[in-house]
């Protein structure tokens, strides 16, 4: 896509189980706003990581310093920031917009067959497939959830998929997210 589009200081985290696209789609949707792009995945402690590579499914204990930091990170960016982070549960959600109040979401929707079947087919990745189940055991979906924009991960990453979402983000940034959430 060659032209950016505008929706100032934005932060938005692309988010959804393994598999589902969240990185590519994050960095498209950060190269469209002109925004600084956060892989969360790049900032997991050294254990958790360790834990993901021998097939052993993290722990809310596990994740709560992770989603601290991608929370602080986010809250140090001065513009726009795209996330790309799991964030499963709703209390993970909360502790991200905690740290960044008026963080708007994009749920990244697939089902678990097309999840295990995409994480099965990447080499060179810390997460295995066999813990894509123990992710739909903990995914809580944000439906209903304000400031959640869902999108089907199967549709092509495409520069007209970014750009539809550019055009609907604006109406997530103006939803109001009650306060606590």
């Amino acid at each position: 896509m060659s032209g950016q589009r505008d929706l100032p200081a934005a932060k938005i985290v692309v988010m959804g189980v393994a598999g589902c696209g969240k990185s590519t789609l994050a960095n498209d949707l950060a190269r469209a706003l002109g925004a600084e792009m956060i892989e969360g995945d790049a900032h997991h402690p050294p254990a958790s990581r360790d834990k993901m590579a021998r097939g052993i499914a993290l722990q809310d204990s596990d994740r709560e310093p992770w989603l601290d930091r991608l929370g602080a990170m986010l809250a140090a960016i001065p513009g726009a920031a795209i996330l790309a982070c799991s964030a499963l549960k709703l209390r993970y959600r909360e502790r991200l917009r905690a740290a960044e109040p008026g963080l708007r979401f994009v749920f990244m929707e697939i089902d678990q067959a097309e999840a295990a079947r995409r994480v099965g087919a990447r080499s060179g990745h810390l997460f295995p497939a066999a813990l894509v189940a123990s992710q739909f055991e903990a995914l809580e979906a944000p439906h209903g959830e304000a400031g959640v924009l869902t999108v089907a991960a199967t549709l092509p990453a495409e520069d007209a998929r970014v750009l539809e979402l550019t055009e609907e983000l604006p109406e997530i940034a103006e939803e109001p997210v009650p306060a606590g959430r």
